[in-house]
């Protein structure tokens, strides 16, 4: 059953007026293997981020990951350590939005539009990357997965912004 939401918790839901930044692009060319960073990607529709190990497998709710730049600083404090964006294994790094209002909403990445599809649970690989507790810090701040709805190639800098029907 769907839960009702009052008119207007939904019109705040669907307001999101501030703008992000894409701020980092990482791709695993390999199961297991380091991310590599990258200033530009191209996206496409069939495999999501090109190089990265997972456009070889069709997942189309999970072509690419994103985590919030903000996020990294909050899982920082409470490891006490410095969090780099590759320790996650999330592909995007995204500043000034908060990405969860982005779930089952489509939005662009400079001309590239996804589709947030869930939310980006961490996995054990997290206390291997990021130490002891690290799967627990991650834990509500592990970002959001998306589907591809149309590529192009994405930079570092691109804005990121909700787009409204």
């Amino acid at each position: 059953m769907k839960e009702q939401i009052d008119e207007p918790i939904k019109e705040l839901i669907n307001d999101v007026p501030q703008v992000g930044t894409l701020d980092w692009i990482g791709i695993r060319p390999q199961r297991r293997a380091p991310l590599k960073s990258l200033l530009e990607v191209k996206v496409t529709l069939e495999g999501g981020l090109t190089g990265d190990h997972f456009s070889t497998k069709f997942n189309k709710k999970r072509q690419v990951t994103l985590i919030q730049k903000e996020h990294l600083d909050g899982i920082a404090s409470i490891l006490a350590k410095e969090i780099l964006p590759n320790d996650t294994r999330r592909n995007l790094v995204i500043e000034g939005i908060n990405l969860l209002s982005l779930r089952d909403r489509q939005f662009s990445i400079g001309k590239v539009v996804l589709e947030g599809t869930g939310y980006c649970h961490p996995c054990s690989r997290m206390e291997e990357n990021l130490g002891p507790g690290g799967y627990n810090a991650m834990r509500g701040h592990g970002g959001l997965t998306a589907r591809v709805v149309k590529e192009g190639t994405i930079h570092v800098g691109d804005k990121v912004k909700l787009i409204t029907q």
